[in-house]
């Protein structure tokens, strides 16, 4: 933990220590928000979903993540203060390496997303796709630039076909157990091992936990769409635990819902009664392909 530095509450004007939270890179080493503490602090009266996030640099690998903004409530008057943080220097390359995804509501450029429509998506990724779609003019001016004698780009290589499995076999789902169990199924059907409830209390109506080492999945078992909130809390659980983030829902995913996950990279299942889940975005599409 981070040495604990004096915050003079402004309410009260009572010093509190405070020390800032670690939290774990994808790259395995520590972050911590670099706190501004000649900005003085703020009071909070009002939370806000985007306040709420602060980008932070790895001093290590150089990617730039999203954490929870430092925060401290006062001992003496309870008065919830946010405390300022040095913005993150810009440096080049850095949106290569990986890793601020937008707020919600602010996406990508426009067209940045994949035009072709869902059913011609290609489970391997962008760069798969221009390898393996079978342009006709990929290959001729492939061969031209050779004939040529010109040094042209070298040809993308298709990955290795992943491991063949057998057929899923679907449970019936006819209750909120039911579907818990389906997930479990299918992760462990993916190639995930110990796929489990980690409290093991009973199946509520609300959203259910599974673990696996190197997953975090969530399962919702209710009439409801899945919404904002929802998508962004299983990626940070996954961040937090360095771990792959999986959504399963029965009543699919609202609008706000999918575009995020599209811009966090997290795949997007929907159940129907018969058991069999479905992806519903390409995030899900590569994992179907690949497996764990």
């Amino acid at each position: 933990m981070a040495e604990a530095v004096p915050v003079r509450c402004p309410a009260c004007l009572r010093e509190n220590g405070y020390a800032a939270p670690v939290f774990p890179c994808a790259c395995g080493s520590p972050v911590t928000p670099p706190l501004d503490l000649a900005a003085p602090p703020l009071p909070l009266t009002h939370r806000t979903w985007s306040e709420s996030w602060v980008a932070v640099r790895c001093a290590a690998c150089g990617r730039v993540s999203e954490w929870p903004h430092p925060e401290l409530g006062c001992a003496s008057c309870g008065t919830v203060v946010q405390i300022a943080v040095h913005p993150v220097d810009p440096e080049p390359g850095c949106g290569v390496r990986g890793g601020l995804p937008p707020h919600p509501g602010v996406r990508g450029r426009p067209g940045a997303a994949d035009p072709r429509p869902p059913g011609t998506r290609n489970p391997g990724g962008a760069a798969g796709a221009d390898a393996l779609d079978g342009r006709p003019g990929a290959d001729s001016a492939a061969g031209s630039d050779g004939a040529d004698g010109a040094a042209g780009p070298a040809l993308v290589q298709p990955s290795a076909p992943p491991v063949p499995r057998p057929p899923f076999r679907p449970v019936t789902i006819r209750t909120a157990r039911d579907a818990v169990a389906t997930a479990a199924l299918y992760l462990r059907w993916l190639g995930f091992q110990d796929v489990r409830q980690p409290d093991a209390r009973p199946i509520p109506s609300a959203a259910v936990d599974l673990r696996a080492p190197g997953l975090v999945a969530q399962v919702d078992p209710t009439t409801a769409p899945a919404g904002l909130r929802a998508v962004e809390c299983v990626w940070l659980n996954g961040l937090t635990a360095s771990a792959t983030s999986v959504y399963f829902a029965l009543a699919g995913y609202t609008q706000e819902a999918r575009s995020r996950a599209d811009d966090l990279g997290i795949p997007l299942f929907v159940m129907d009664l018969t058991g069999m889940p479905q992806p519903v975005n390409d995030p899900a599409d590569a994992l179907m392909g690949t497996g764990a």
